[in-house]
This record gives C-alpha cells, sequence and structure tokens, in this order.
C-alpha cells in the first residue's frame, strides 16, 4: 500500500519592529504537551507524601543534573531525618534542553503533589531549578494557591552574564535561556516576579563561578516585584568568610540549608537573624555523609559536565502561550516554540523526496519509471483574496507539484513541528523574501540567494530532518495532516 507523504510544517514570524505583548498573569495556562506517562515517570517521591501531615517540597534540579546527582546524597537524606516528605523531579535530557518543556514537568508536579498530599507545597531548587518553578507559576495560575514556599539555591531568576542567548559555536538550548539577555527570561519576569500568598526565599554566594552577577541584592538571583513575601540573602550575610561556590550551594552547604529550613518551618520567608553564628563552624549540611562526601559530590560534578543536551546557535523560540496574541487555554498549542495558531504567523511545508526514508523504515514510494523528479517546486502562496502572489514562483515540474508552499512577507524560520531544533540552521540560510522582490532582506550574507532556490536549499536540510523526526519518534501520516509521535514510543 502506497504511503502518503509527510508534511513537515514550520511557521515563519512576521517581520516587524514590535515584540509581542506577554500574556497577562491571569490567562489560564494551556493544556500540557508532555504525555502524561512521561510527566509521571520523572517524579519520584518519598513515604508520607500522601495526606501529608506537613508541606511535603518538591525537589527540583539544576542544569545538567538528574535529581539523583542534585539531592539524593544530601537534601533526601536530610528530609527523611526530619520527616520531611518530599518529591524529586529529573528533567529529560538532564534539564540541557528548552526549559519551557522542563516547566511543564514542574507544573505536573505541583498539581500532583498537591492532589496527593491534600495540602500545599513547598519547593527547593538549585540553579535552573531555582528558577523554572517561576516559569510554572507565571504561566499556569492554577499553581498559585498550591504552593506555600519556593526556596532558590542560586536560581538563574534573571540569567547569568556567564551565558549568551546568541551562541554561534554551539550551545545546550537551556543555557542560551538562562542568559541575562534572553528572551527566555523577560518572559519570565515579565508583569511581576511574584504572587501573592506564596514565600519567597532567594539564597546566593558572592562567589558563585557560575550564576553572575550576584554581588548583592540587585544580583540576578534576587527578585523583587510582584505580591509575593521576599528574602534575598546571601550566605555571606550569615558567614562572611564562606566562600562555596555554584555547585556547593545547592548541595552540600550548611548556610543555604538552614536558611531553607527556616522558610519551611516558618509562615513566611527564612530571616536571617533567626540563623544561629554556629552554622558557620559546620560547613557540610545535615544528610552529608563526611565518609562519603568527597566521593559524592564528584560523582555529581562529574555527571553535570559530562551531560548532553541538543546543539543550537540561539535560544529556543518562546511558546505559544507566553504572549497575548496566543489562542485561549485549551486550544492546541501546536508547533512548540511558535506562536501556532496565533496572529501574524505564516507556514511553509515541503514534502519529503520519493525514496526517502527513515531509519524506522517509513518511506516515501519512488518515482514511477520515466517519472523520476527532477527538482523541488515551488507552488504559488495565495493571497487574502484566494489569487496567486506570485505566478512566476512555480515550476514546471508535475511530480512535485505544491511541493513547497510559502507566503513570501515573512522572514525568519522560529519552529518545527514534532522538534523545534530541526531546521534550526534556516535561520541564517534562509529568508524568505519579501512580495515582490526576488532577492533576500539582507545582501552579502549568506541567505543572499533567489527564491528559486529555496527548495534546493530545503532539500539540503532533508537529511538532518529524517534523522530528527525518526528519534522524536514520528511516523509518516496523511498528507497534510498534523503529525504525531507514536504512542508510547521511547527513544533508541
Amino acid at each position: 500500500m502506497r504511503r502518503a507523504p509527510l508534511i513537515v510544517v514550520v511557521l515563519l514570524a512576521l517581520a516587524g519592529p514590535a515584540r509581542a505583548a506577554y500574556g497577562p498573569v491571569d490567562h489560564p495556562g494551556p493544556p500540557l504537551d508532555v504525555p502524561a506517562a512521561k510527566l509521571a515517570a520523572a517524579l519520584q517521591c518519598s513515604p508520607g507524601v500522601d495526606h501529608a501531615a506537613r508541606a511535603p517540597v518538591l525537589l527540583v534540579p539544576g542544569t545538567g543534573a538528574t535529581a539523583d546527582d542534585n539531592f539524593s546524597w544530601n537534601y533526601e537524606p536530610a528530609f527523611n531525618a526530619r520527616g520531611i516528605p518530599w518529591c524529586a523531579v529529573t528533567f529529560p535530557s538532564s534539564g540541557n534542553n528548552d526549559i519551557q518543556v522542563n516547566g511543564e514537568y514542574v507544573v505536573y508536579a505541583i498539581r500532583t503533589m498537591f492532589a496527593r498530599a491534600g495540602r500545599r507545597i513547598a519547593i527547593a531548587g538549585h540553579s535552573q531549578g531555582g528558577m523554572v518553578p517561576r516559569w510554572a507559576l507565571r504561566w499556569w495560575p492554577d499553581t498559585r494557591p498550591m504552593v506555600d514556599d519556593v526556596v532558590g539555591f542560586a536560581g538563574t531568576n534573571h540569567g547569568t552574564t556567564m551565558a549568551h542567548a546568541d551562541c554561534p559555536r554551539g550551545c545546550i538550548p537551556a543555557n542560551a535561556q538562562q542568559a541575562s539577555d534572553s528572551k527566555f527570561i523577560a518572559a519570565l519576569n515579565s508583569a511581576k516576579e511574584t504572587f501573592s500568598g506564596i514565600s519567597y526565599t532567594e539564597v546566593y554566594s558572592h562567589t558563585d563561578e557560575e550564576v553572575q552577577p550576584n554581588a548583592d541584592n540587585t544580583g540576578t538571583s534576587s527578585l523583587h516585584t510582584g505580591d509575593g513575601r521576599i528574602t534575598n540573602v546571601a550566605i555571606q550575610d550569615i558567614c562572611p568568610a564562606d566562600t562555596t561556590e555554584h555547585l556547593g550551594i545547592g548541595t552540600y552547604d550548611n548556610v543555604a540549608y538552614s536558611l531553607a529550613m527556616d522558610a519551611l518551618t516558618h509562615d513566611r520567608p527564612a530571616d536571617p537573624a533567626r540563623i544561629p553564628g554556629s552554622v558557620c563552624t559546620q560547613p557540610l549540611m545535615p544528610g552529608v555523609n563526611p565518609v562519603t562526601f568527597p566521593a559524592d559530590g564528584l560523582h555529581a560534578l562529574i555527571d553535570v559536565e559530562t551531560s548532553s543536551g541538543d546543539t543550537v546557535t540561539h535560544e529556543p523560540p518562546l511558546a505559544c502561550y507566553v504572549t497575548a496574541s496566543c489562542p485561549a487555554a485549551g486550544a492546541p498549542l501546536g508547533a512548540r516554540g511558535g506562536p501556532a495558531g496565533c496572529a501574524n504567523a505564516r507556514r511553509l511545508a515541503f514534502r519529503l523526496p520519493r525514496g526517502a526514508c527513515t531509519r524506522s523504515g517509513s518511506c516515501r514510494p519512488p518515482a514511477p519509471a520515466g517519472g523520476a523528479r527532477r527538482s523541488a517546486a515551488i507552488a504559488p502562496a495565495r493571497g487574502p483574496s484566494g489569487g496567486q502572489r506570485d505566478s512566476g514562483l512555480r515550476r514546471r515540474d508535475a511530480e512535485a507539484e505544491a511541493l513547497f508552499q510559502v507566503q513570501r512577507d515573512g522572514v525568519g524560520i522560529v519552529s518545527v513541528v514534532a522538534d523545534r531544533q530541526v531546521l534550526t540552521r534556516f535561520e541564517q540560510e534562509v529568508a524568505a523574501p519579501q512580495a515582490q522582490h526576488h532577492r533576500a532582506l539582507h545582501a552579502r550574507r549568506p541567505d543572499d540567494r533567489a527564491v528559486e532556490d529555496l527548495a534546493e536549499v530545503v532539500e539540503d536540510e532533508i537529511a538532518a530532518v529524517l534523522g530528527r523526526l525518526d528519534h522524536a519518534g514520528i511516523p509518516l501520516g496523511a498528507e497534510r495532516q498534523p503529525v504525531r509521535t507514536i504512542p508510547g514510543w521511547r527513544p533508541p
């Protein structure tokens, strides 16, 4: 039986001087894209969470770390010893990829723990883990009444100057998003940083080599706006000689632990005045085994430094729900990272060439004998009236009819169905020309080529597309139908 060709849809954002407005803080959150089974499998909990006698704590790890790396040798045993129930979440790829996806795991964890405990929960996180709960609280307002405390250890609340949103030599998505100049960080802090009824304790170190600047409470980890109750405190405010660096503040530092426990055992955020000076004489927090500490710390460091993720040259685009123009909650999000269904979007579609196959065996049959495809064909985009915008864009190739459909008044490919990173190189290599114009927008750049070359450029990328779709478990479906992952599929 002949299998229909796969259509991959890419969004093209319209050029324009103004950025889209951010969604209001009371806008209902979107449905979660991540399958429920994956969300559930990522959450591990101690006994005592169900019908909890005290607020359970959600532990959220930092970039490059699993929950075990970050908490199994410190906070988990410390909480067990004090009878504090907890759950810990592990993000895909150790949190190295799109933080917006990680935010969905936090949303699920908050809702699940609240339902199981029958009471509000607390959250404690390190680095990205100190920041990403705020993404969940910003864009899913139903989670706010479920949370009592947020404790961040070196949280990248305003990004860090040690990373860059654009990384031409390549970086993991999460690093680009945690740059101080990233669009992700701007969206995170839009409208307000904190919310009523929640206590925020932000702990940081002046000697943090990763999250900078943090010289005082105007630094990146500190919070200031909104209706929440806030304490911003450096470990050196308690122990001036403490030189704990980035990894240590969220894994073994006794001052950070003492501040966290003060917040978790009081109605308001941590109060530095309640922390005794005696904590300065014991550098390791309870729960850390002094005998195994060197090996435990080294193991965690190696795991973080050797963890991997996708390689990008700029941060992933913001999800649709971040913008005020996104459809109401409940509507499908469509392509992650771009305003699918939002105003001012354009689409580019391409069909796999005949004979192309993925490693899982999904193929488009070869052309019939004598009908070999000669070249790509670009179908004319149609304007609002249905008329052709430029009939000169069609190449005469019956076998490849409607191979491409390009709305040519948009620039900058920002999203791909099923895998938002598949065609990231297009942002540099391809720009859809303006109407009535046959050249790219910027002369003397890689995209300075005739629009007729667009098809060939896309075809050069098809091999990469096939590999990425296969890795993501995307089957070939009926023509012009949305692509979806195979139910129950797991990466090879």
